[in-house]
């Protein structure tokens, strides 16, 4: 099992940056490919940046490719997403994600994922 708590969220003006952390605990976390969703207000939760058990490879939502980088130090067990050139559209909240340990990538759909977070609130003003 593995619980996970999202950090670093705030408000900021369009072009602004801010990094996520998503803290995990739990002695297999190495073995879970993580992701992280964002949801607007009125909107579906989307997928945004997803990372390989390993931490080699990577895949971003097209609106954010580019800008936005996910990252992990299995050693601090915390999962990052740095947020760069951040526009008025990136306003939701930000979920952190893990999935099964049979799952060595990320997948694009929330249901793929067993384990969630509180969520972190990110907020770009134009």
């Amino acid at each position: 099992q593995v619980q996970l708590v999202e950090s670093g969220g705030g408000s900021v003006q369009a072009g602004g940056s801010l990094r996520l952390s998503c803290a995990a605990s739990g002695r297999t976390f190495n073995s879970y490919a993580m992701g992280w969703f964002r949801q607007g207000p009125g909107k579906e939760r989307e997928f945004v940046a997803g990372l390989s058990r390993s931490g080699g490879n990577t895949l971003y939502a097209d609106s954010v490719k580019g800008r936005f980088t996910i990252s992990r130090d299995n050693a601090k067990n915390t999962v990052y997403l740095q947020m760069n050139s951040l526009k008025p559209e990136d306003t939701a909240v930000y979920y952190c994600a893990a999935t099964s340990p049979y799952s060595a990538y990320p997948g694009v759909r929330p249901y793929q994922y067993d384990y969630w977070g509180q969520g972190t609130q990110v907020t770009v003003s134009s």
